[in-house]
């Protein structure tokens, strides 16, 4: 790949990236009142990260059964409502002594 193509590339990555947060600030004067929208945009970063985590702690170990007895650990820590670090920490720990 050439040095030139590569430099576009990045720079498109930057300018779609910062649009897509831009534009929803330049739309939305005011606070969001529409109780719906805002039920939406509070669950958005915790279904993204669960998006994100739940397939990994499944697929990471050698078979899925220490990862899935992890995520209902970590189901269950959350039940009780513990914060982010606790939860991640006995999920990590249950899964390394089942494998």
């Amino acid at each position: 790949m050439e040095q030139h193509s590569l430099l576009v590339y990045i720079l498109l990555a930057i300018v779609f990236t910062n649009l897509i947060r831009v534009i929803p600030m330049a739309l939305i004067k005011g606070p969001i009142r529409h109780r719906f929208v805002r039920s939406f945009l509070y669950y958005v970063p915790y279904v993204t990260l669960a998006v994100m985590t739940f397939p990994d702690m499944v697929l990471t170990t050698p078979t899925p059964l220490p990862g899935v007895i992890a995520l209902l650990a970590g189901i269950v820590a959350s039940w009780f409502r513990l914060g982010l670090f606790p939860v991640a920490a006995i999920c990590c720990v249950i899964a390394y002594l089942l494998i």
